[in-house]
């Protein structure tokens, strides 16, 4: 790891410079644009600087931007129905990331959705697991519940489905995969930590730093009790904001700098609001992911136990499709691309992407979506069989 930690050094040594260079460029490049607008600006600064200090503290719980309904709700999660009125056989079902933020980042906005992407692609049966901030009553749920709620999801949509899943999501949906098999007829994951321990990335660094030196996860257990049961998303906020020092100055001055462009500041109030809107997670879950999959890294060497069962990933043998992002840091394609090496698909039945860009890029960024979300989602709707809609559903 010795590369990650210089490059985590790095951005913090960095990080002063970065900010300074960010601050002074967003101040060169607001005050070009005031000068070309005119003479009046003393009151255009006191306009502008009240309209920036809005966008840059407001925040607002992030939406959905397609419409749906809710098929099914259990305290952890609601089942999203965003289907064409159709038959378009086998149902798809996307497990967001569930890693402080909202579920809502695959369904960003109108023109960056991977459901509408799935759906557009000929995917009409679209749903996806939206997760629900823990609570009192959640903060003690497992990894079993969250398998119980896909299991739930399958079987109302009729027993089969084509799984996807994002970064979190994404080991889950392999998870499950592997345990049901007979139920996943596609499986795609997408910027998932599968080998945890492969590659280089700024949270293995960092969970490296804050786990015991037998592997022992004591800081993280603190942090947990310190929540009263829960993960608070605000920490994870937090904690993805160091992992990238100089970025959240660069956000507010490449702000200041577009002050004057309603589309930018429309732009970075809907980052914002999805980004800086934390969702708490179970603190039992939390300390699971962490002990078994971050440190242990117990999927990838065949020890994790899952529902009293004992995950074998060679039990997955359906067509997989990998999207990996070429500078995720995050979760490095090493991660992701792992999982080809433990299953029993075939070669050809495999297909692995690297594209252009970083982690969040990966799911919701345009040239993704437009890029090699379209080719797999296409892929699948190509070769889904129909079947008729789940009784539960007429």
């Amino acid at each position: 790891m010795t590369g990650t930690t210089a490059s985590q050094s790095e951005l913090w040594q960095r990080a002063p410079f970065d900010a300074a260079f960010a601050f002074v460029g967003g101040w060169a490049r607001y005050t070009a644009s005031a000068l070309r607008r005119g003479p009046s600006f003393s009151f255009g600064f006191v306009r502008d600087s009240g309209v920036w200090w809005s966008a840059a503290t407001h925040r607002f719980e992030p939406t959905w931007s397609t419409p749906h309904t809710v098929a099914m709700r259990w305290p952890q999660a609601e089942l999203l129905d965003f289907s064409e009125p159709i038959d378009a056989g086998v149902p798809t079902l996307i497990l967001p990331p569930q890693a402080g933020h909202s579920s809502t980042i695959v369904d960003y906005s109108e023109n960056q959705s991977q459901v509408r992407t799935a759906r557009s692609a000929g995917l009409g049966r679209t749903y996806v697991l939206s997760w629900l901030g823990a609570t009192d009553e959640t903060s003690d749920s497992t990894i079993d519940d969250y398998i119980a709620i896909v299991d739930d999801a399958v079987a109302h949509l009729g027993g089969r489905v084509n799984l996807v899943g994002d970064c979190q999501g994404g080991w889950l949906a392999a998870i499950y995969a592997a345990l049901r098999p007979e139920a996943v007829t596609c499986l795609v994951t997408a910027g998932a930590p599968i080998d945890f321990h492969a590659g280089e990335s700024a949270v293995q660094y960092w969970v490296q730093k804050m786990s015991g030196p037998r592997g022992t996860v004591d800081l993280y257990r603190w942090i947990v009790d310190a929540g009263k049961g829960t993960y608070r998303g605000a920490n994870q906020i937090h904690g993805f904001k160091m992992l990238e020092p100089a970025e959240e100055l660069k956000r507010l001055s490449d702000l200041w700098a577009n002050i004057h462009d309603p589309e930018a500041v429309k732009r970075y109030t809907e980052f914002a609001d999805w980004f800086e809107w934390g969702q708490d997670l179970p603190g039992a879950f939390y300390l699971w992911i962490v002990e078994h999959l971050f440190v242990k890294n117990e999927l990838i060497a065949g020890e994790l136990v899952v529902d009293g069962r004992k995950v074998d990933l060679s039990a997955i043998d359906c067509p997989v499709y990998m999207l990996a992002g070429a500078a995720d840091h995050i979760t490095p394609p090493a991660q992701m691309f792992a999982l080809a090496e433990h299953i029993s698909t075939p070669s050809e039945h495999q297909d692995q992407q690297t594209v252009p860009g970083g982690h969040l890029g990966l799911f919701m960024g345009r040239a993704a979506l437009a890029g090699a979300w379209t080719d797999v989602f296409a892929a699948i709707a190509a070769q889904n069989i129909p079947q008729p809609a789940a009784a539960s559903e007429a």
